[in-house]
């Protein structure tokens, strides 16, 4: 094994990005209408060396959600400073580096929408998802959890769900993640972010503790999508790539919203089925035991499953339709 001065003096591959924002936000919940209540970054060099940290708390203006996660009561966040108070300093923590974060898709569209709201745009153009990365290096961790990657490498977790902790942890686990990288010749598993330039204000329904309903702003009109133009061409299949044309159903929650996955599932050139038949070519949820419809459907038909995380790697690389 080379040492990490070996790896970055002689090895390291010119390909990588110069500087990385390791990220992590702390939210209301998980919808798009959903608000950041604490952000942290920790800027790192090109090898991964931190080179400065910064937190702040971000008043929400709405009830602050799961407090028994991530602890910020309104009282709180009460004085904090709103998101647009705080959207420049943000942005020079961002500006010209990866963001990385775990899951990061979630971070990315929050802080994503939080921009569009305040009519700013923020400066990332890739981000690098910690889950991925452990995926390309093959890891044996026994689950997509930070407290399992962290482990992994010896770091101590100190106070989960606290942005500024969970940056930290996120920071020292990433960099002996990167050389291994460089060492090894993996190529990142980097995404292209692409900002929200619309956002539009819609009634909102005064929230009465974290789960009543609440129904706020949405970052666009919605839309009937067009017919997917490329026939099925079957199953997924393990081991093979998505191909454009392929069926693709969800059952139960997901931490990105259904709407985005389905989304991106539809730029990629793949078909949103609504319900599961033999004609599926894939099921995806979190939840493969549970007893809905569709995941009683899967099993009878022999459906091949996967969990969001597996999903959005899959969208990667999706192969294109058989001419």
């Amino acid at each position: 094994m080379l040492d990490d001065r070996t790896t970055a003096e002689t090895m390291w591959p010119t390909a990588y990005p110069k500087g990385y924002a390791v990220v992590d936000v702390e939210t209301t919940g998980l919808a798009r209408d959903d608000r950041i209540v604490s952000a942290a970054v920790y800027r790192l060099d090109a090898q991964g060396n931190v080179e400065d940290h910064w937190y702040t708390l971000v008043n929400p203006r709405r009830d602050p959600g799961p407090v028994w996660i991530h602890g910020l009561t309104s009282a709180m966040l009460a004085d904090a400073p709103l998101f647009e108070d705080i959207a420049e300093e943000f942005a020079d923590r961002l500006a010209d580096r990866v963001l990385v974060a775990h899951n990061a898709i979630f971070d990315w569209q929050m802080i994503a929408r939080e921009y569009a709201r305040a009519a700013a745009t923020a400066p990332v153009r890739q981000r690098l998802c910690t889950i991925a990365l452990s995926k390309e290096l093959n890891l044996p961790l026994p689950n997509h959890k930070l407290e399992s990657l962290a482990a992994h490498f010896g770091v101590v977790q100190q106070r989960a769900h606290h942005a500024l902790d969970d940056a930290r942890v996120l920071a020292e686990a990433f960099r002996p993640s990167l050389h291994a990288a460089a060492e090894g010749g993996v190529r990142l598993p980097l995404l292209e972010c692409r900002p929200l330039t619309e956002w539009s204000d819609s009634p909102v329904t005064p929230r009465i503790g974290y789960q009543a309903s609440y129904r706020g702003n949405s970052w666009r009109p919605s839309r009937k999508r067009p017919p997917c133009p490329h026939p099925n061409p079957g199953r997924f299949e393990d081991g093979k790539p998505l191909k454009q044309g392929m069926r693709i159903a969800f059952s139960g929650d997901t931490s990105v919203e259904r709407e985005l996955l389905e989304d991106r599932a539809v730029e990629a050139g793949l078909h949103i089925a609504t319900s599961v038949s033999r004609l599926t070519s894939l099921l995806v949820t979190n939840d493969p035991d549970s007893a809905t419809s569709k995941t009683v459907k899967a099993k009878s038909f022999g459906t091949p499953v996967v969990d969001e995380a597996a999903f959005t790697q899959l969208l990667r690389d999706v192969a294109a339709a058989e001419s």
